[in-house]
């Protein structure tokens, strides 16, 4: 059976890393989670003090690119892969709001995009492939054979993510939230380099009022298709 790359871009909070991991489990394709390389980079230049809400130095987080070590390891008891940066998990550190509030900036940066891009393209040499991320099917696999692009309204995507934060624990508000996704859309949707927008060829998929079960069986159902040829 012959193998394909799979390209699921979209709004923050639409559940793409979900969907691409259940997927590339079901397929027994390898999936990469673009969007923990991007919280990693935000994470060292929250620790070495290069971003906060009042300054960004970018200049001199380019000069640090060189010494940014991303990898992915399986952890054996979940089975999921989790982000190392420079040899330390910091899976859980990454995910945090603190972080989340400047993924955006920091994939602004086009050199930083094109560190990751060409870290992503050689992790994928080889089809059986799940990615999600932003410029999936635009930038990093514009060959992709299929191409999902999701949606949802962005008060639903706040609710999401608020749940997630509230059940991990954080001591957050809707309200912030909100603030964080609509300011992450705006940011990804203009930025100079690699905005995110839909793939001409991708499959849009709306989930406000959708559960993640029927969302994946749709998903697998467009993938089989193509891994059969029959579109």
């Amino acid at each position: 059976m012959k193998k394909i790359t799979i390209a699921i871009d979209g709004y923050s909070s639409t559940g793409k890393s979900t969907v691409a991991k259940r997927l590339a489990a079901y397929l027994g394709y390898v999936y990469v989670d673009t969007g923990a390389m991007y919280r990693a980079i935000a994470l060292f230049a929250l620790e070495k003090d290069l971003i906060s809400k009042s300054f960004f130095y970018s200049e001199k987080l380019v000069e640090n690119l060189p010494d940014i070590a991303l990898h992915f390891k399986i952890n054996p008891e979940t089975e999921i892969a989790e982000m190392f940066l420079n040899g330390k998990n910091v899976e859980k550190k990454i995910r945090s709001l603190e972080v989340s509030q400047y993924v955006s900036k920091i994939a602004e940066i086009s050199e930083v995009r094109k560190k990751l891009v060409e870290q992503q393209q050689k992790i994928a040499q080889q089809k059986g492939i799940v990615m999600d991320g932003r410029d999936i099917g635009t930038v990093v696999f514009p060959d992709a054979e299929l191409k999902i692009f999701l949606n949802a309204a962005p008060q639903e995507r706040a609710r999401r993510r608020f749940k997630e934060y509230i059940d991990n624990g954080a001591v957050v508000t809707y309200d912030e939230i909100l603030k964080n996704v609509m300011e992450r859309d705006f940011i990804d949707t203009t930025r100079a380099d690699s905005p995110l927008v839909k793939a001409k060829e991708a499959i849009e998929l709306d989930n406000t009022f959708t559960n993640k079960d029927d969302q994946f069986h749709t998903i697998l159902q467009l993938a089989k298709d193509r891994i059969a040829g029959r579109v």
